[in-house]
Protein backbone atom coordinates (compact mmCIF):
# COMPACT_ATOMS: atom_id res chain seq x y z
CA UNK A 1 0.00 0.00 0.00
CA UNK A 2 1.52 3.43 -0.81
CA UNK A 3 2.81 6.01 1.45
CA UNK A 4 -0.52 8.78 2.18
CA UNK A 5 2.10 11.27 2.80
CA UNK A 6 5.63 11.80 1.42
CA UNK A 7 8.69 10.74 3.04
CA UNK A 8 10.50 13.49 2.36
CA UNK A 9 10.06 17.02 2.57
CA UNK A 10 10.42 19.41 -0.65
CA UNK A 11 12.85 21.72 0.09
CA UNK A 12 12.63 25.42 0.20
CA UNK A 13 13.85 27.26 -2.73
CA UNK A 14 15.97 29.03 -0.64
CA UNK A 15 17.63 25.22 0.55
CA UNK A 16 17.44 24.29 -3.04
CA UNK A 17 19.57 27.26 -4.44
CA UNK A 18 21.93 26.86 -1.87
CA UNK A 19 25.53 26.67 -3.58
CA UNK A 20 27.37 24.02 -4.22
CA UNK A 21 30.52 25.18 -5.16
CA UNK A 22 32.31 28.87 -4.00
CA UNK A 23 31.72 30.00 -7.75
CA UNK A 24 27.64 29.35 -7.02
CA UNK A 25 28.45 32.28 -4.25
CA UNK A 26 26.70 35.34 -4.44
CA UNK A 27 28.08 38.78 -3.00
CA UNK A 28 31.04 39.00 -0.29
CA UNK A 29 33.48 39.49 -2.55
CA UNK A 30 35.37 41.35 -0.46
CA UNK A 31 36.59 38.01 0.81
CA UNK A 32 35.89 35.39 -1.81
CA UNK A 33 37.92 37.64 -4.78
CA UNK A 34 41.32 36.66 -6.08
CA UNK A 35 43.75 37.22 -3.54
CA UNK A 36 41.44 38.15 -0.76
CA UNK A 37 41.65 36.65 2.60
CA UNK A 38 38.55 33.63 2.33
CA UNK A 39 39.32 32.82 -1.28
CA UNK A 40 43.25 32.59 -0.19
CA UNK A 41 42.23 30.21 3.26
CA UNK A 42 40.58 27.97 1.00
CA UNK A 43 43.47 27.66 -1.42
CA UNK A 44 45.95 27.05 1.18
CA UNK A 45 44.53 23.39 1.77
CA UNK A 46 44.38 23.35 5.82
CA UNK A 47 41.62 24.74 7.45
CA UNK A 48 41.78 26.89 10.56
CA UNK A 49 39.04 28.07 13.66
CA UNK A 50 36.77 30.86 12.03
CA UNK A 51 33.40 32.76 13.23
CA UNK A 52 31.62 34.11 10.02
CA UNK A 53 29.69 37.56 11.04
CA UNK A 54 27.05 39.34 9.39
CA UNK A 55 23.36 40.22 9.04
CA UNK A 56 20.78 37.06 8.01
CA UNK A 57 21.08 35.63 4.57
CA UNK A 58 24.24 36.29 3.39
CA UNK A 59 25.90 33.45 3.36
CA UNK A 60 27.23 32.48 6.91
CA UNK A 61 26.03 28.57 6.55
CA UNK A 62 26.90 27.93 3.25
CA UNK A 63 30.27 29.01 3.53
CA UNK A 64 30.90 26.58 6.45
CA UNK A 65 29.13 23.60 4.73
CA UNK A 66 31.57 24.79 1.46
CA UNK A 67 34.84 24.87 3.92
CA UNK A 68 33.85 21.22 4.51
CA UNK A 69 33.25 20.42 1.33
CA UNK A 70 36.52 22.08 0.20
CA UNK A 71 38.93 20.44 3.15
CA UNK A 72 37.20 16.85 2.62
CA UNK A 73 36.38 17.18 6.16
CA UNK A 74 33.23 15.52 7.84
CA UNK A 75 30.47 18.27 8.45
CA UNK A 76 28.73 18.35 12.31
CA UNK A 77 26.08 21.49 12.68
CA UNK A 78 24.67 22.41 15.66
CA UNK A 79 21.81 25.62 16.77
CA UNK A 80 23.11 27.20 19.63
CA UNK A 81 19.59 27.94 19.72
CA UNK A 82 18.53 23.88 20.92
CA UNK A 83 21.63 22.67 21.43
CA UNK A 84 23.99 22.48 25.07
CA UNK A 85 26.72 21.10 26.24
CA UNK A 86 25.54 17.83 26.51
CA UNK A 87 25.13 18.12 22.78
CA UNK A 88 28.82 19.33 22.20
CA UNK A 89 29.93 16.51 24.20
CA UNK A 90 28.09 14.27 21.60
CA UNK A 91 29.74 16.42 18.81
CA UNK A 92 33.03 15.97 20.16
CA UNK A 93 32.40 12.01 20.17
CA UNK A 94 31.65 11.88 16.88
CA UNK A 95 34.69 13.86 15.89
CA UNK A 96 36.86 11.33 17.83
CA UNK A 97 35.15 8.38 15.60
CA UNK A 98 35.73 10.36 12.80
CA UNK A 99 39.61 11.04 13.31
CA UNK A 100 40.15 7.14 14.13
CA UNK A 101 38.54 6.43 10.08
CA UNK A 102 41.38 9.23 9.24
CA UNK A 103 38.47 11.89 8.65
CA UNK A 104 38.74 15.66 9.86
CA UNK A 105 35.55 17.28 11.59
CA UNK A 106 34.25 20.82 10.84
CA UNK A 107 32.15 21.42 14.27
CA UNK A 108 30.22 24.12 12.69
CA UNK A 109 27.98 26.00 15.70
CA UNK A 110 25.21 28.77 13.95
CA UNK A 111 24.05 31.80 16.50
CA UNK A 112 27.08 31.23 18.56
CA UNK A 113 26.11 34.36 20.25
CA UNK A 114 23.27 32.49 21.87
CA UNK A 115 25.76 29.92 23.97
CA UNK A 116 26.79 31.11 27.63
CA UNK A 117 30.49 31.33 28.51
CA UNK A 118 30.69 27.91 30.06
CA UNK A 119 28.98 26.48 26.49
CA UNK A 120 31.59 28.44 24.79
CA UNK A 121 34.60 27.26 27.25
CA UNK A 122 33.54 23.55 26.29
CA UNK A 123 34.39 24.11 22.90
CA UNK A 124 37.81 25.49 23.84
CA UNK A 125 40.19 22.13 24.28
CA UNK A 126 38.67 20.82 21.43
CA UNK A 127 39.66 23.51 19.48
CA UNK A 128 42.88 24.19 20.70
CA UNK A 129 44.08 20.18 20.06
CA UNK A 130 42.73 19.87 16.38
CA UNK A 131 40.13 17.91 17.10
CA UNK A 132 37.66 19.85 15.29
CA UNK A 133 37.89 22.62 13.31
CA UNK A 134 35.26 25.37 14.69
CA UNK A 135 33.21 27.41 12.65
CA UNK A 136 30.68 29.74 14.55
CA UNK A 137 28.10 31.95 12.95
CA UNK A 138 26.65 34.72 14.54
CA UNK A 139 24.50 38.20 13.97
CA UNK A 140 25.80 39.62 16.63
CA UNK A 141 29.38 41.45 17.59
CA UNK A 142 31.50 38.67 18.72
CA UNK A 143 33.50 41.26 20.31
CA UNK A 144 30.72 41.59 22.85
CA UNK A 145 29.14 37.97 22.13
CA UNK A 146 32.18 35.65 22.22
CA UNK A 147 34.15 34.73 24.71
CA UNK A 148 37.88 36.22 24.19
CA UNK A 149 39.36 32.73 24.78
CA UNK A 150 37.57 31.57 21.73
CA UNK A 151 37.27 34.73 19.88
CA UNK A 152 41.27 34.38 20.05
CA UNK A 153 41.75 31.02 18.33
CA UNK A 154 39.46 31.69 15.47
CA UNK A 155 39.78 34.54 12.35
CA UNK A 156 36.81 36.46 12.15
CA UNK A 157 35.21 37.45 8.72
CA UNK A 158 32.76 39.78 8.32
CA UNK A 159 30.31 39.61 6.26
CA UNK A 160 28.17 42.25 3.63
CA UNK A 161 24.24 42.28 2.80
CA UNK A 162 24.54 41.73 -0.35
CA UNK A 163 23.98 44.43 -2.77
CA UNK A 164 20.94 45.18 -4.77
CA UNK A 165 23.15 44.40 -8.73
CA UNK A 166 23.89 40.94 -6.13
CA UNK A 167 20.09 40.82 -5.27
CA UNK A 168 19.48 40.66 -8.73
CA UNK A 169 22.16 38.36 -10.14
CA UNK A 170 20.36 35.94 -7.30
CA UNK A 171 17.05 36.62 -8.48
CA UNK A 172 17.65 35.59 -12.44
CA UNK A 173 18.58 32.55 -10.65
CA UNK A 174 15.72 31.61 -8.72
CA UNK A 175 13.95 32.49 -11.24
CA UNK A 176 15.20 30.18 -14.00
CA UNK A 177 14.52 27.62 -10.79
CA UNK A 178 10.92 28.45 -10.76
CA UNK A 179 10.16 27.98 -14.82
CA UNK A 180 10.71 31.74 -15.37
CA UNK A 181 7.57 33.21 -13.75
CA UNK A 182 7.30 37.06 -15.29
CA UNK A 183 8.54 39.85 -13.70
CA UNK A 184 7.96 42.99 -14.58
CA UNK A 185 11.02 45.72 -14.22
CA UNK A 186 8.65 47.25 -10.85
CA UNK A 187 8.04 44.23 -9.52
CA UNK A 188 11.80 42.84 -9.68
CA UNK A 189 12.80 46.12 -7.72
CA UNK A 190 9.77 45.63 -5.17
CA UNK A 191 11.52 42.19 -4.29
CA UNK A 192 15.07 43.40 -4.01
CA UNK A 193 13.88 46.01 -1.91
CA UNK A 194 11.77 43.88 0.14
CA UNK A 195 14.82 41.44 0.53
CA UNK A 196 16.94 44.43 1.99
CA UNK A 197 20.00 42.57 1.18
CA UNK A 198 19.14 39.31 2.75
CA UNK A 199 19.00 36.49 -0.20
CA UNK A 200 17.09 33.71 2.03
CA UNK A 201 14.24 36.90 1.95
CA UNK A 202 14.66 37.32 -1.43
CA UNK A 203 14.19 33.93 -2.73
CA UNK A 204 11.35 32.99 0.14
CA UNK A 205 9.62 36.10 -0.95
CA UNK A 206 10.02 35.38 -4.37
CA UNK A 207 8.88 31.60 -4.02
CA UNK A 208 5.29 32.85 -2.09
CA UNK A 209 4.94 35.31 -4.97
CA UNK A 210 4.99 32.58 -7.51
CA UNK A 211 2.93 30.70 -5.37
CA UNK A 212 0.49 33.18 -4.58
CA UNK A 213 0.35 33.89 -8.50
CA UNK A 214 -0.31 30.16 -9.49
CA UNK A 215 -3.12 30.30 -7.09
CA UNK A 216 -4.94 33.33 -8.29
CA UNK A 217 -4.01 32.62 -12.02
CA UNK A 218 -1.74 35.54 -12.17
CA UNK A 219 0.62 35.19 -15.59
CA UNK A 220 2.95 38.20 -14.83
CA UNK A 221 3.92 39.68 -11.51
CA UNK A 222 3.39 43.25 -11.17
CA UNK A 223 4.67 45.35 -8.15
CA UNK A 224 0.99 45.99 -7.65
CA UNK A 225 0.31 42.07 -7.22
CA UNK A 226 3.01 41.60 -5.15
CA UNK A 227 2.42 44.83 -3.00
CA UNK A 228 -1.01 42.29 -1.87
CA UNK A 229 0.37 39.26 -2.16
CA UNK A 230 3.40 39.81 0.25
CA UNK A 231 2.19 42.11 2.43
CA UNK A 232 2.55 41.41 6.05
CA UNK A 233 0.54 44.24 8.04
CA UNK A 234 -3.27 43.63 8.32
CA UNK A 235 -5.70 46.99 7.67
CA UNK A 236 -5.75 48.59 10.49
CA UNK A 237 -9.24 48.92 12.48
CA UNK A 238 -11.42 51.50 11.55
CA UNK A 239 -13.96 52.95 14.65
CA UNK A 240 -15.22 55.29 12.21
CA UNK A 241 -18.56 57.43 13.24
CA UNK A 242 -17.46 57.44 17.07
CA UNK A 243 -17.79 61.08 18.57
CA UNK A 244 -15.35 60.80 20.87
CA UNK A 245 -11.97 60.02 18.65
CA UNK A 246 -14.34 63.01 16.07
CA UNK A 247 -13.98 66.02 19.74
CA UNK A 248 -10.35 64.70 20.49
CA UNK A 249 -9.85 65.57 16.34
CA UNK A 250 -11.51 69.08 17.24
CA UNK A 251 -9.61 69.08 20.02
CA UNK A 252 -6.63 69.00 18.41
CA UNK A 253 -6.98 71.15 15.38
CA UNK A 254 -8.47 74.01 17.75
CA UNK A 255 -4.97 73.91 18.96
CA UNK A 256 -3.65 73.42 15.67
CA UNK A 257 -5.39 76.90 14.13
CA UNK A 258 -4.17 78.78 17.19
CA UNK A 259 -7.59 79.55 19.19
CA UNK A 260 -7.81 78.86 22.58
CA UNK A 261 -11.27 79.59 22.75
CA UNK A 262 -12.09 76.49 20.85
CA UNK A 263 -9.53 74.48 22.53
CA UNK A 264 -10.95 74.95 25.75
CA UNK A 265 -14.00 74.03 24.57
CA UNK A 266 -13.45 70.58 23.14
CA UNK A 267 -10.82 69.60 26.46
CA UNK A 268 -13.99 70.50 28.93
CA UNK A 269 -16.52 68.79 26.98
CA UNK A 270 -14.52 65.62 27.13
CA UNK A 271 -13.62 66.40 30.59
CA UNK A 272 -17.54 66.49 31.22
CA UNK A 273 -18.47 63.69 29.41
CA UNK A 274 -15.96 61.08 30.90
CA UNK A 275 -12.60 61.17 29.36
CA UNK A 276 -9.67 60.21 30.93
CA UNK A 277 -7.72 62.92 31.40
CA UNK A 278 -4.96 60.98 31.57
CA UNK A 279 -5.00 59.94 27.98
CA UNK A 280 -6.12 63.61 27.15
CA UNK A 281 -2.64 64.30 28.82
CA UNK A 282 -0.98 61.97 26.58
CA UNK A 283 -2.69 63.73 23.54
CA UNK A 284 -1.67 67.09 24.57
CA UNK A 285 1.60 66.29 24.75
CA UNK A 286 1.40 64.51 21.37
CA UNK A 287 0.09 67.86 20.02
CA UNK A 288 3.11 69.82 21.88
CA UNK A 289 5.92 67.58 19.68
CA UNK A 290 3.34 67.38 16.41
CA UNK A 291 2.54 71.33 15.75
CA UNK A 292 5.07 73.40 17.67
CA UNK A 293 8.24 71.65 18.15
CA UNK A 294 11.08 73.69 17.92
CA UNK A 295 9.54 77.12 16.96
CA UNK A 296 8.55 77.01 21.17
CA UNK A 297 10.23 74.21 22.62
CA UNK A 298 8.58 75.56 26.52
CA UNK A 299 5.12 73.96 25.15
CA UNK A 300 6.77 70.39 25.45
CA UNK A 301 7.69 71.19 29.31
CA UNK A 302 4.48 72.68 29.49
CA UNK A 303 2.35 69.70 28.54
CA UNK A 304 4.25 67.14 30.30
CA UNK A 305 4.09 69.53 33.62
CA UNK A 306 0.47 69.22 33.01
CA UNK A 307 0.27 65.60 32.63
CA UNK A 308 2.68 65.31 35.86
CA UNK A 309 0.72 67.69 38.00
CA UNK A 310 -2.85 65.45 36.94
CA UNK A 311 -1.17 62.58 38.56
CA UNK A 312 0.11 64.69 41.60
CA UNK A 313 -3.89 66.39 42.05
CA UNK A 314 -6.55 64.41 40.27
CA UNK A 315 -9.49 65.55 39.68
CA UNK A 316 -10.47 68.30 39.33
CA UNK A 317 -7.68 70.19 40.33
CA UNK A 318 -5.64 68.72 37.89
CA UNK A 319 -7.91 69.40 35.15
CA UNK A 320 -6.87 72.93 35.59
CA UNK A 321 -3.22 72.33 34.78
CA UNK A 322 -4.39 70.82 31.23
CA UNK A 323 -6.79 73.61 30.16
CA UNK A 324 -3.70 76.05 30.81
CA UNK A 325 -2.03 73.78 28.84
CA UNK A 326 -3.77 73.56 25.90
CA UNK A 327 -4.39 77.29 26.03
CA UNK A 328 -0.53 77.77 25.84
CA UNK A 329 -0.01 75.41 23.10
CA UNK A 330 -3.06 77.48 21.09
CA UNK A 331 -1.37 80.79 21.30
CA UNK A 332 2.57 79.39 20.76
CA UNK A 333 4.18 79.56 17.27
CA UNK A 334 3.51 76.75 15.23
CA UNK A 335 5.32 74.49 13.28
CA UNK A 336 5.09 71.07 12.05
CA UNK A 337 8.99 71.26 10.40
CA UNK A 338 10.43 68.57 12.91
CA UNK A 339 7.23 66.19 12.45
CA UNK A 340 7.58 66.01 8.96
CA UNK A 341 11.05 65.78 8.91
CA UNK A 342 10.67 63.29 11.06
CA UNK A 343 8.17 61.29 8.80
CA UNK A 344 9.87 61.91 6.17
CA UNK A 345 13.06 59.91 7.62
CA UNK A 346 10.80 57.20 8.17
CA UNK A 347 9.53 56.83 5.29
CA UNK A 348 13.02 56.87 3.27
CA UNK A 349 14.73 54.39 5.85
CA UNK A 350 11.16 52.13 5.39
CA UNK A 351 12.26 51.96 1.44
CA UNK A 352 16.24 52.03 1.62
CA UNK A 353 18.62 49.41 1.90
CA UNK A 354 20.23 49.03 5.09
CA UNK A 355 22.92 51.01 4.59
CA UNK A 356 26.38 50.71 6.55
CA UNK A 357 27.51 53.00 8.72
CA UNK A 358 30.57 54.62 7.96
CA UNK A 359 33.87 52.64 9.50
CA UNK A 360 35.14 56.78 10.90
CA UNK A 361 31.99 56.93 12.40
CA UNK A 362 31.88 53.70 14.14
CA UNK A 363 32.54 53.01 18.07
CA UNK A 364 36.23 50.76 18.36
CA UNK A 365 36.18 49.39 22.13
CA UNK A 366 37.65 46.40 21.34
CA UNK A 367 41.20 45.13 19.52
CA UNK A 368 39.18 43.38 16.72
CA UNK A 369 37.27 46.30 15.83
CA UNK A 370 40.29 48.66 15.62
CA UNK A 371 41.99 46.41 13.47
CA UNK A 372 38.97 46.74 11.34
CA UNK A 373 39.24 50.29 10.78
CA UNK A 374 36.50 51.31 13.27
CA UNK A 375 36.68 54.83 14.38
CA UNK A 376 40.05 55.86 12.27
CA UNK A 377 39.98 59.64 11.09
CA UNK A 378 37.09 60.79 12.98
CA UNK A 379 37.34 63.87 13.94
CA UNK A 380 36.11 65.29 17.45
CA UNK A 381 34.11 68.09 16.86
CA UNK A 382 35.24 69.68 19.86
CA UNK A 383 38.83 69.90 19.11
CA UNK A 384 37.93 71.96 15.66
CA UNK A 385 36.83 75.89 15.27
CA UNK A 386 33.37 76.84 16.70
CA UNK A 387 33.36 73.33 17.87
CA UNK A 388 32.22 72.08 14.50
CA UNK A 389 34.18 69.89 12.20
CA UNK A 390 33.54 71.82 8.71
CA UNK A 391 33.49 69.41 5.82
CA UNK A 392 32.25 66.16 7.53
CA UNK A 393 29.85 63.56 6.64
CA UNK A 394 28.17 61.66 9.06
CA UNK A 395 25.47 60.33 6.70
CA UNK A 396 26.31 56.79 5.16
CA UNK A 397 28.78 56.23 1.67
CA UNK A 398 26.87 57.02 -1.13
CA UNK A 399 23.78 59.07 0.57
CA UNK A 400 22.84 62.66 -0.27
CA UNK A 401 21.99 65.18 1.70
CA UNK A 402 18.48 64.75 2.29
CA UNK A 403 17.52 68.03 3.68
CA UNK A 404 14.05 66.59 5.62
CA UNK A 405 14.28 69.66 8.10
CA UNK A 406 13.57 72.88 7.17
CA UNK A 407 13.06 75.21 9.88
CA UNK A 408 9.98 77.60 9.27
CA UNK A 409 10.12 81.52 10.01
CA UNK A 410 8.27 81.17 13.27
CA UNK A 411 9.36 81.50 16.73
CA UNK A 412 12.71 79.56 18.02
CA UNK A 413 13.23 78.27 14.39
CA UNK A 414 14.33 81.52 13.24
CA UNK A 415 17.54 81.20 14.91
CA UNK A 416 17.45 77.37 14.10
CA UNK A 417 17.80 78.44 10.71
CA UNK A 418 19.75 81.25 11.06
CA UNK A 419 22.18 78.58 12.82
CA UNK A 420 21.61 75.84 9.89
CA UNK A 421 22.74 78.47 7.43
CA UNK A 422 26.26 79.07 8.61
CA UNK A 423 26.89 75.76 9.59
CA UNK A 424 26.19 74.87 5.50
CA UNK A 425 28.54 77.99 4.94
CA UNK A 426 31.18 76.58 6.97
CA UNK A 427 30.76 73.78 5.10
CA UNK A 428 30.71 74.91 1.43
CA UNK A 429 34.17 76.75 2.57
CA UNK A 430 35.49 73.45 3.89
CA UNK A 431 35.23 71.62 0.17
CA UNK A 432 31.89 69.77 1.03
CA UNK A 433 29.21 69.44 -0.98
CA UNK A 434 25.57 69.83 -0.01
Amino acid sequence: MPDLFPQEPVAPLAEALRPKTLDEVVGQAHLLGAGKPLKLAFQSGKPHSMIFWGPPGVGKTTLARLTATAFQCEFIALSAVFSGVKDIRAAIEQAGQNLALGKQTILFVDEIHRFNKSQQDALLPYAENGLVTFIGATTENPSFEVNSALLSRAQVYVLKSLTDEELGQLLQRAQKALGDPALDERARDTLIGYADGDARRLLNLLEQAATAARTSGVTAMTADFLENALTLNARRFDKGGDHFYDQISALHKSVRGSHPDAALYWLTRMLDGGADPRYLARRIIRMAWEDIGLADPRAMQIANDAALTYERLGSPEGELALGQAVIYLAIAAKSNAGYQAFNQARAFVREDKSREVPVHLRNAPTKLMKELGYGRAYRYAHDEANAYAAGETYLPEGMTEPGWYQPTPRGLEVKIAEKLALLRQWDAEAGKET
